[in-house]
């Protein structure tokens, strides 16, 4: 049985719908409270027995892979210091993984970053996220993602469950059969319908397994695609389903947090500096006499 050992973190977007900050950060290095939106993402991969992950990063990026590599001087200034627990948590960052990083030249899509990534795949499938969200479940997202890959042995699709219009101008989304629980096996995807388009209430969001032989399938895609426009994964999904079959999991006890946009991401820096045990009383008061005003 193919196991799953390694994950691709697509990072290399230019963050639009976050400039100007982004212009020079960013938008994954962008802190809920006191840690990168990329942590997140890189912490669950861990906790699931992922141990070789990659960054796929465009030249401006380099942010990014300064954060994942060793820091020696900070580190030996927090230890004079006698900053100990400061010294950890910068210390075990860079020992979380093996990391390595590529770099996608020129922004062409989803699709094309992950090809960028075949050599370090091999003949193995895969995990795909992104690096400006997360999702936070029991079991984790990765590890229901992996679960459902060992039982079908094929590509599986992150999704969540969405009645809301606007959605559909937001998310790709799957119509298929119900196998068990959770489990769809995807008779149809559709990339972004538009708003009120949806075909079904099963929104496509972050966190995918793919086997090796969607790279053939993207390759395929992008001959037939050329330049006239970027180049999707579900471009590659649609040529890799009449092959073999794609399932979709509806994530379990989950709670998404898109903070690739604005609004998504200030309701997940409130709702961490709620939970924080420092000061999330404080705040909530703070909230309180704010919202009263």
């Amino acid at each position: 049985m193919a196991k799953v050992t390694k994950a691709v973190i697509l990072t290399a977007g230019f963050g639009t719908r976050f400039l100007p900050i982004t212009k020079s950060i960013p938008k994954e290095m962008l802190p809920v409270v006191d840690k990168p939106i990329i942590q997140f993402v890189v912490e669950e991969l861990v906790e699931a027995g992922i141990k070789d992950i990659i960054f796929i990063v465009s030249p401006y990026k380099q942010a990014i892979r300064d954060y994942f590599s060793p820091h020696p001087t900070l580190e030996a200034i927090l230890k004079k210091s006698g900053k100990e627990n400061e010294f950890s948590e910068v210390k075990k960052i860079s020992t979380l993984a093996n990391f390595s990083f590529i770099c996608q030249k020129q922004t062409r899509g989803t699709g094309d970053a992950i090809l960028t990534a075949r050599a370090f795949v091999g003949n193995k499938p895969f995990l795909v996220l992104f690096g400006d969200d997360f999702i936070v479940a029991k079991p984790s997202r990765t590890k229901q993602l992996i679960e459902a890959f060992e039982k079908y042995q094929a590509s599986v699709l992150g999704s969540i469950e969405t009645k809301n219009p606007e959605d559909g101008a937001r998310y790709g989304f799957v119509v298929g059969q119900l196998v068990s629980r959770g489990i769809f096996k995807i008779e149809r995807l559709v990339e972004k319908p538009g708003v009120g388009k949806a075909p079904s209430s099963l929104a496509v969001v972050s966190g995918y397994v793919f086997t090796p032989e969607i790279f053939a399938a993207l390759k395929k895609a992008q001959k037939k695609i050329g330049t006239k426009r970027e180049l999707h994964y579900i471009d590659g999904l649609n040529i890799l389903q009449k092959v073999q079959p794609i399932y979709a999991l509806k994530f379990q006890n989950a709670r998404y947090y898109d903070t690739g946009n604005k609004l998504g991401y200030l309701k997940t820096v409130v709702e961490f500096g709620l939970k924080n045990k420092d000061f999330g009383v404080e705040f909530r008061k703070f909230l309180q006499k704010l919202t009263r005003k």
